[in-house]
This record gives structure tokens, C-alpha cells and sequence, in this order.
């Protein structure tokens, strides 16, 4: 069965996406493992990060057909050898809808159920969730085994991790046990600010436990990614460095 993991925080501009994305490149090329990614965010900017489509090629196969249907298995697309997508757009928005007038089980968990045909068929089932504790996110946890808290080195972003977590303790205690925190991936927007600097150092003297020891920094080459992709692209290798050690770290904490 796949190991799921959702990689999520209440606040834009913490590279949820842009991890997600990469780490689940890595497993599939790198680790030759079967990847699963699902864009579970109405923007679809996973979507286009590892398809390098536009989102509305998709339109009418996505995740949100999916999770109508609890049924992934129709909604797949290969993305390259070893990865797959669950796609996602604009429609994505009207989720909360459904589900309130629509669907008639536990709101909580209809990703799980959508996703339980397809979990054998993967090693690893990667989660990237919009910037905000609704409904997806907490779909999103409530189907995982394990749960990245994403920090940018910001006040907002330290504001929301505290928030983010305790929203993870309650999905355990009322939907799904089993699942963990993995850790806290800390992201320094500018490496020669010290107050970044200082909110990277505050978050590990709280979150001790917690905190991966790698601590990513953003470059030109990571954000250049969502340009020019993950195929022929020569700034590649530059741009997974630092996330390859983040991986080596999250597979032996899952």
C-alpha cells in the first residue's frame, strides 16, 4: 500500500507546490518508485508544475470528477515513467458545495475512499493542499499517513504553523489516528536577512522535535522550475540539490 503524504500550511507562498512537485520527481526518477501525485488546490498549479499543460486541458477529468465518483482510477494521467497525476482546476472550487449539498457520508473523508482503489498501485501518493484549512485540507490529512508542515521564514507563515498543527491533532483524534506529522520543512526566503534568519532558529527552539535538519533556500533555479519544468531543463540538478537531502530525511521518517 502507498504511503500518502500531504504537505500543507494555511498560508500562499510556502512552496507546498513547488515541493510537492519536486519531491514527487524525485521518488519517481530518482528512487524509481510509482508515484501518485494529487493537486488537490483549485489553482492547479501542481498541474501545470509537472505536466507543464495548461489546466484546462484537463477540464471534466480531474480530481473533483474523482472525488464525485470516490473513484480515482478513471481520472489518472501519466505525467512520466513511474509518475502519475490526479489534475486539478478552477472546478476544483466548488468541492465545499458538493459536499455539503450534495454528499451524504463523512465529509472528511471522501479522498480516502476516492483513493482506496488506486493506493496498491503506488509506492508513494503525494498530497499537495490549497492555502487553507477547508475542506481539502482537511480531506487531504484525514487521507494521509504522514503530514509535512511547510514554514517560509515569515511572521505570517509562524503564525499559521501553530494553527496548522493543532488542525492536524484534531483530524487524529477524530478521523485518523494513524496519521503523523512527519516534520516541519523550514524555507528561508533570503538567506542574508537576519530576522529570516531568527524566525528559522525561533521555530526549531519550539518545534525542536519536529524540524527537518534540512533547511531549504529559495534560488533561481527552484523558481525558474515552474517555467521550464522537469524535462531538458539545464538548471535541474541545481535545483533538486538541497531537496534531495530533504527526501533522504522524509523516507526515513515515514
Amino acid at each position: 500500500m502507498a504511503k500518502v503524504i500531504s504537505f500543507g500550511i494555511q498560508k500562499g507562498g510556502s512552496s507546498k507546490t513547488t515541493t510537492s512537485g519536486i519531491v514527487a520527481h524525485i521518488l519517481s526518477q530518482e528512487y524509481e518508485k510509482k508515484v501518485l501525485a494529487v493537486d488537490l488546490d483549485s489553482q492547479g498549479n501542481l498541474t501545470e508544475l509537472l505536466t507543464q499543460q495548461d489546466i484546462y486541458n484537463f477540464h471534466g477529468e480531474t480530481v473533483f470528477e474523482a472525488l464525485k465518483e470516490r473513484d480515482a482510477r478513471k481520472y489518472i494521467h501519466n505525467v512520466t515513467q513511474g509518475l502519475d497525476i490526479l489534475s486539478a482546476e478552477d472546478h476544483l472550487a466548488r468541492f465545499p458545495a458538493w459536499l455539503y449539498e450534495s454528499y451524504r457520508g463523512n465529509r472528511s473523508l471522501v479522498l480516502k475512499e476516492t483513493l482506496e482503489n488506486v493506493q496498491d498501485q503506488y509506492d508513494y501518493i503525494i498530497i499537495d493542499t490549497p492555502p487553507a484549512l477547508g475542506d481539502q485540507t482537511i480531506n487531504a490529512l484525514a487521507a494521509s499517513d504522514a503530514v509535512v508542515a511547510m514554514f517560509e521564514a515569515s511572521k505570517f507563515c509562524y503564525s499559521a504553523l501553530g494553527r496548522f498543527l493543532e488542525t492536524c491533532i484534531h483530524v487524529q483524534e477524530m478521523v485518523n489516528k494513524d496519521m503523523k506529522v512527519a516534520g516541519i520543512l523550514r524555507s528561508l526566503i533570503d538567506s542574508r536577512r537576519t530576522d529570516n534568519k531568527a524566525l528559522i532558529e525561533l521555530v526549531e527552539e519550539e518545534y525542536e522535535d519536529l524540524c527537518f535538519e534540512t533547511i531549504m533556500t529559495r534560488t533561481a533555479a527552484i523558481g525558474r522550475l515552474s517555467i521550464n519544468g522537469f524535462s531538458n531543463n539545464p538548471e535541474l540538478n541545481p535545483a533538486l540539490k538541497s531537496y534531495r537531502d530533504f527526501v533522504k530525511e522524509l523516507i526515513d521518517r515515514v
